[in-house]
């Protein structure tokens, strides 16, 4: 580690802030340090100068050793999916977080809280991430608070609600949150405002009120997003509608859970605007209007999709997967991973030599039929196959499938290209240490209204048989070819390894 540079701690590098923030620290000259419960899944995700340390908020001595020498902390953690009770959860991490840095000597913590009235009755969710600060502040060194309101961004929670409910209803509903007032501000402008609060000269601990220059509802946001994507929406306001019932209905039509909706929509009913220019004095950031924030939103959605990594968000929700895979935005997300014990080289082979010939390793019947009925219908079928057996290039076709990313030993993206009623991905990943690598794999469906969504349910327990048996059998590829690497020379050949793949895939 370079003694010359400040040492940052990030919390939160797996989810949605943290996960934007990380590589724009890792461009910056400065030691990067990432606190986790899980550091072998976050090794393999982070630049190689970066230190991924084991930390726990609930374990006190944990964060004192993983803040040794820690100059600056980022603070991206919250409890909202863990129930009612998140936000005692909440408190008592930020106490702890605040204890251990008191010991290890952090000169300062950056957290990014919630904007609302404190004065008056705000609801669970944003007293809580006030109340958050308020625990931070206990520290003896300097706290900056930067308390933000709606989150512009294709991935933020806010944002993926309006979306999502633009997208898939022409008729829509509207309880009286949907006139309460807000001041967005773009993911892009949220980062520069944390990154230059790394550079503040003064010792003092500040609470930034920050957003963008435009004070609209939800319903105005709506509106826009309905515009810049060409849809004609009608709004029907209703005098009285629940928080229950706005979340139960809410969790039928928009990526979020029932009772993460619920408490998002008892905070809509509290304006959400800056009431002070304490934070245009000090930082040298110009936000973007709400139509620039989401015009760019849109332009970046699938590039910014991959950044997050949201399969590693999954862990978020406390369990692996919901029956019907877990939304993320307005995608449904299904991921599974399998240890195996050989290294993420020889793990990765089999995943390099999917279709064509070697075929899907389980169910080939199925893909076949699948790609039958996708010819009936004008689309590509598997009739393709692949370029080469092994090799693998972006932009190559892999039957009904085309390869979007691809780095050696570690990550293959697919999108497809059959008829489907939205877009779906599949996404293999690697990591690992020399003798033990976890293959993920990921489906992702982005449905399109109703019918997407009707699509994907209907098909669900063929799709969960199939992509469970794909899984095991490149598992067992990658062990069979483990044993036969200790038999034979490193150069052999490509089609007899292809062949035997194709055999343990024709088992099933």
């Amino acid at each position: 580690m370079d003694k010359n540079r400040r040492l940052i701690l990030l919390t939160g590098a797996t989810g949605y802030v943290g996960g934007r923030l990380l590589p724009r620290l890792e461009s910056h000259d400065v030691q990067i340090r990432c606190l986790t419960r899980n550091p072998e899944r976050l090794r393999g995700m982070v630049a190689p100068g970066t230190d991924v340390a084991f930390g726990d908020v609930r374990n006190l001595d944990s964060l004192k050793q993983a803040m040794q020498g820690v100059d600056t902390c980022y603070y991206f953690i919250h409890s909202m999916s863990s129930g009612n009770d998140f936000a005692e959860k909440d408190r008592e991490a930020a106490r702890n977080f605040a204890r251990a840095a008191d010991a290890a000597g952090v000169r300062r913590i950056i957290y990014l809280g919630g904007l609302g009235n404190p004065d008056v009755h705000l609801s669970k969710h944003l007293r809580s991430r006030q109340e958050t600060g308020d625990e931070l502040r206990k520290f003896g060194g300097q706290v900056i608070e930067l308390r933000a309101s709606i989150v512009i961004g294709s991935g933020s929670l806010s944002f993926e609600l309006i979306r999502a409910l633009v997208e898939r209803l022409p008729v829509m509903i509207c309880p009286r949150w949907v006139n309460v007032l807000a001041q967005p501000i773009a993911i892009e402008d949220l980062l520069e405002y944390l990154l230059k609060a790394l550079e503040l000269t003064d010792g003092d601990s500040h609470v930034f009120e920050i957003g963008g220059p435009d004070q609209v509802s939800y319903g105005d946001i709506m509106r826009e997003y309905a515009r810049q994507r060409g849809l004609r929406r009608w709004m029907i306001p209703v005098p009285i509608l629940t928080p229950y019932l706005s979340s139960l209905w809410l969790g039928l039509v928009t990526p979020i859970y029932a009772r993460v909706g619920r408490q998002l929509v008892e905070s809509l009913r509290n304006p959400t605007l800056i009431s002070n220019n304490l934070a245009e004095k000090t930082f040298d950031v110009n936000p973007r209007g709400l139509a620039a924030s989401i015009e760019r939103a849109l332009k970046n959605e699938d590039r910014e999709f991959a950044e997050t990594r949201w399969s590693d968000a999954l862990s978020s929700g406390g369990q692996d997967r919901d029956w019907g895979g877990q939304r993320f935005g307005s995608r449904i997300v299904d991921s599974r991973t399998e240890e195996v014990d050989c290294s993420p080289q020889q793990a990765f082979a089999p995943i390099q030599r999917l279709g064509g010939d070697t075929g899907w390793y389980y169910g080939n019947w199925l893909w076949k039929l699948r790609g039958f009925l996708d010819l009936l219908v004008g689309g590509v079928g598997v009739r393709r196959g692949r370029r080469h057996p092994v090799d693998v290039r972006v932009g190559d076709a892999l039957d009904f499938w085309r390869v979007e990313s691809f780095e050696p030993n570690r990550l293959l993206r697919l999108q497809a290209e059959m008829k489907v009623p939205g877009r779906a991905w599949l996404e293999f990943e690697v990591t690992g240490e020399t003798q033990r690598s976890t293959i993920r794999q990921t489906a992702i469906f982005d449905p399109t209204g109703l019918f997407g969504l009707a699509y994907w349910y209907a098909l669900y327990p063929l799709h969960c048989l199939v992509f469970a048996g794909m899984l095991r059998n490149l598992a067992q590829a990658a062990r069979e070819g483990m044993e036969n690497h200790r038999h034979r020379p490193s150069e052999e050949s490509l089609e007899s390894l292809s062949a035997k793949d194709e055999a343990i895939s024709s088992r099933s």
